[in-house]
């Protein structure tokens, strides 16, 4: 369990410290935005391949077992992280690092919802493992990305702000870290026109065949 910790520490200071504004912005005065790119890539890969290996090693402690009521739950948790990633993966987010966009996307879809769709698809896969494994080792290594992932959020905008400072200002202004916070603060409106029918449901057929078939097949464990 020990080596597993390391692993996640190290992913940890990886992604909360060399992607931090204040190092980044010293290695790419060094190293050029290229450089940095490639150094962070290689890093971030190494301390994840290092992260599995020692998940794989590392003995399962039970903690506790979740019910069948409670992994349908989880499942349903899931579908949602697969439409934020269908989301996050159709629409350029204006909060990417090294972005250039004077303004938000003008189909803005998802990002009325949520700024940080990606991120969120991330979070809500973390803790549903988390909680569905029920296993001190489960706790430490889907732990590891749901510490960064929410940690990157905030990141992501204070790097923005220093790159963009009026973007990031109406940003703010017109959308949310948390999901349907803007909306619900009537700061902006959702839209489904905007987010369509294409993703959500080819989302949808990829969750049903992750959840029947292919977590199964890969992992060995059936999510139900």
């Amino acid at each position: 369990m020990g080596l597993l910790v390391l692993a996640a520490l190290i992913w940890i200071a990886t992604h909360s410290g060399l992607a931090a504004a204040g190092p980044r912005g010293w290695l790419v005065q060094r190293a050029g935005e290229g450089g940095y790119r490639g150094l962070y890539s290689a890093i971030s890969l190494a301390s994840l391949v290092f992260l599995i290996i020692a998940f794989r090693r590392a003995p399962a402690v039970p903690l506790w077992s979740a019910s069948l009521a409670l992994r349908g739950l989880l499942a349903l948790v899931m579908l949602v992280a697969f439409l934020l990633l269908g989301a996050g993966v159709t629409i350029r987010s204006p909060t990417a690092i090294g972005g250039e966009s004077a303004a938000p996307d003008p189909r803005w879809g998802i990002l009325r919802v949520t700024r940080h769709p990606l991120l969120w698809s991330l979070t809500l896969w973390a803790g549903a493992h988390m909680i569905g494994l029920g296993t001190a080792d489960g706790l430490v290594f889907f732990g590891a990305f749901l510490v960064t992932s929410l940690w990157g959020m905030p990141s992501i905008d204070a790097k923005l702000a220093a790159r963009n400072p009026a973007l990031a200002a109406e940003l703010v202004r017109s959308t949310s870290i948390v999901p349907f916070g803007a909306i619900l603060a009537g700061r902006n409106r959702f839209v489904a026109e905007e987010i369509g029918w294409a993703w959500p449901l080819a989302a949808v057929f990829v969750w049903a065949i992750f959840l029947a078939f292919v977590h199964h097949w890969l992992f060995g464990v059936s999510p139900l």
